[in-house]
């Protein structure tokens, strides 16, 4: 049994991860790197499509009250599942479950149409950019902010000290914040270190270029953008 870290919300999503791992046969090591800071605001109700990137984001929307007029594009299928259970259809989830799989979905239906893209403050360019050029007129809602919780940084510590087996990372801003962590504690070579020791795995080429960027080596990009997924590439590896 090996320690598998991952830096999913403190919430369901952390509670979900604990017990895939625990089911793979390791240690789960949850360390929330990501906080929600909602905004208040909601998805316009006026656009032709409104696009959604996450689960969090159709939660606050349908908290606030949200009625779309248009049709409905999530980012994957756990986003559609989650936009079903809150009495939403869904009209639209491209076979990439990225920004560059909405905009290659999209393209050639949104020319001359109005586009809500409703996510948090960290949402990629590429997706709105993208639309844009396919002669979309986007407008962008930022529903909540992501940051960094006060605590976060045990999984740091761990991998400097050699402790950890693998690395489950679910975002550029996930690796981010692992990296400003360890900073913080002074420690950041030798959780690199201890990274590059471990079995790394990424949600999607973004999340694995951050991390090659900054010195980690990233073993493991599934083809499915899913924790589970992504967990049992680890544990596989492992």
């Amino acid at each position: 049994m090996r320690k598998i870290a991952f830096f999913r919300p403190d919430d369901e999503r952390a509670a979900e991860a604990a017990e895939i791992v625990s089911e793979l046969g390791h240690e789960p090591v949850s360390d929330p790197m990501l906080e929600v800071d909602p905004t208040g605001e909601a998805p316009r109700n006026d656009a032709d499509y409104t696009v959604l990137t996450s689960k969090t984001g159709v939660e606050l929307a349908a908290e606030a009250g949200w009625e779309p007029r248009g049709e409905i594009t999530a980012i994957g299928s756990p986003t559609a599942d989650v936009l079903r259970s809150a009495g939403y259809s869904v009209d639209h989830v491209p076979e990439e479950f990225s920004s560059t799989g909405l905009v290659t979905h999209m393209r050639d239906m949104v020319e001359g149409s109005r586009v809500e893209v409703a996510r948090s403050d960290h949402g990629s360019p590429v997706l709105t950019d993208g639309l844009e050029d396919a002669g979309a007129y986007v407008h962008e809602t930022v529903l909540y902010r992501l940051v960094r919780p006060p605590e976060a940084g045990k999984s740091a510590e761990l991998a400097a000290d050699g402790e950890l087996g693998g690395a489950c990372f679910t975002s550029s801003l996930t690796v981010e914040h692992f990296l400003d962590a360890a900073d913080e504690r002074g420690i950041r070579a030798e959780a690199v270190t201890g990274l590059n020791q471990a079995v790394v795995g990424a949600i999607g080429d973004p999340t694995a270029a951050t991390a090659e960027a900054n010195g980690i080596d990233v073993d493991i990009v599934p083809e499915v953008a899913e924790f589970e997924v992504l967990a049992e590439a680890v544990a596989d590896r492992l």
